[in-house]
């Protein structure tokens, strides 16, 4: 146990009580633009193209030149097929203007092993990153990108909160500036070029606090629902669904959910008719998980699933109001004891089993100190296992010892160290 670094009632005021439903007026800082206010990067319009090989290999396969301009701002995604399994690729992006000559940024990514391939993985899980609680001077970004980078994991889980969108994106144009500050970060930008990322949305990257697609409130200005899921699928790679599932070799298979296009408000009353997933997602679940045979089974959601959760919030399945729901969930699932849950949204880490079925769920907890809080650091309650109200990351690693396949969650602080550890064997 460490600092609890933001009491409750700092949330509260920051989050809920900070958002009234009344308009709000913009005015800019006198002498500037959209174009340069802090943290800006305005795009040019241009070509962007790619070429990537085998590492170790003479031959670029590559993608045909794509124009970039105002109407995508400035984003291009490109999907690579065919690629070999288990493999580790080389990446060139190559950019150009008309009045500039090429620009070349270089990457490399890991590919999964096939499903017959018992393999050695490793990954990590963050959430909750606020522009405002970076923990390296000058706009640097955050420490954890770099001590992620270290342990050379073959990707990263982004569970949501991946900036926040709540005070500042009052129209499109000032939500394109909030992803331009985030996406810009050095510490992020060599991060990414060399692990690859699964992106997952949570409310505040969407749009506002415990949103969902029937939201409104005037507090956002002119910026909706609608533009800020189409703008969290431009700026960051995406599958055709937003809820998706990969398999990594023989022993890994993780479920990635979507917990706000399906959703309904949390004020209605709880039942069967109530959902977070909604009816495809969740067919598509359960199909695909009785379908599985991966040793391990990890279900990764942007908010709890098992928790426990502060008993006021409302807006995930192990609190009171989505319960119908959650305790299908959690039936599913129970008794297999190689399926674990990873969350994100909890501004704490923990690790938790759950008190009915037995499910272990994991906490990966906020990515800097500073945005650490809302549980108090000594209220331990008898499903805790571990609980840190501090800043951090999630690794999980599955390795083979003696024989027996085993999988390990580890905790880390923002300085890169271990907090906690918990091993299963298989």
């Amino acid at each position: 146990m460490v600092n609890e670094w933001h009491n409750e009632d700092y949330f509260a005021k920051k989050y809920n009580m900070g958002r009234p439903d009344k308009k709000v007026k913009v005015v800019m800082p006198e002498g500037h633009t959209i174009e340069t206010l802090d943290g800006a990067v305005p795009g040019i319009a241009g070509q962007i193209m790619i070429k990537y090989r085998p590492q170790n290999t003479t031959t670029w396969k590559t993608m045909p030149w794509e124009k970039v301009d105002t109407d995508t701002d400035y984003t291009c995604q490109f999907t690579l097929q065919n690629l070999a399994e288990n493999t580790k690729y080389e990446i060139v992006v190559l950019g150009k203007t008309n009045k500039k000559g090429v620009k070349t940024l270089e990457g490399n990514f890991i590919t999964a092993p096939p499903k017959e391939l018992s393999a050695p993985i490793h990954f990590m899980v963050t959430t909750c990153h606020e522009y405002a609680h970076q923990d390296i001077p000058e706009n640097g970004g955050f420490k954890i990108f770099n001590e992620m980078k270290k342990l050379e994991p073959h990707f990263l889980v982004h569970t949501g909160d991946v900036l926040y969108h709540d005070r500042i994106s009052k129209t499109l144009d000032l939500a394109r500036w909030n992803w331009q500050k985030m996406n810009s970060l050095p510490s992020n930008i060599a991060f990414y070029q060399h692990i690859p990322c699964y992106f997952m949305k949570d409310d505040h990257d969407t749009w506002m606090n415990d949103c969902h697609p029937a939201s409104k409130n005037k507090f956002m200005g002119e910026f909706t629902f609608e533009q800020g899921a189409s703008l969290f699928k431009q700026q960051v790679p995406h599958s055709e669904k937003s809820y998706r599932t990969f398999r990594w070799g023989k022993d890994v298979q993780i479920w990635l959910f979507d917990g706000r296009d399906y959703r309904m408000p949390n004020e209605m009353p709880d039942g069967p008719d109530k959902t977070i997933w909604g009816k495809e997602q969740m067919d598509w679940f359960q199909q695909t998980y009785q379908a599985s045979d991966a040793t391990f089974k990890i279900l990764i959601s942007p908010t709890p699933i098992m928790g426990p959760d502060r008993p006021q919030k409302r807006d995930n399945h192990s609190n009171s109001n989505f319960k119908y729901e959650g305790d299908l969930i959690r039936g599913f699932i129970q008794g297999d004891k190689n399926t674990f849950v990873v969350c994100g949204d909890r501004h704490w880490q923990y690790v938790s089993k759950h008190l009915t079925t037995g499910t272990y769920e994991f906490a990966c907890g906020p990515a800097s100190d500073e945005h650490a809080g809302g549980w108090k650091k000594n209220e331990i309650y008898p499903e805790h296992e571990y609980l840190n109200i501090v800043g951090g990351f999630l690794s999980v690693k599955t390795t083979q010892v003696r024989n027996t396949n085993q999988i390990q969650f580890t905790h880390y602080s923002v300085n890169g160290v271990q907090l906690n550890t918990k091993t299963f064997d298989a």
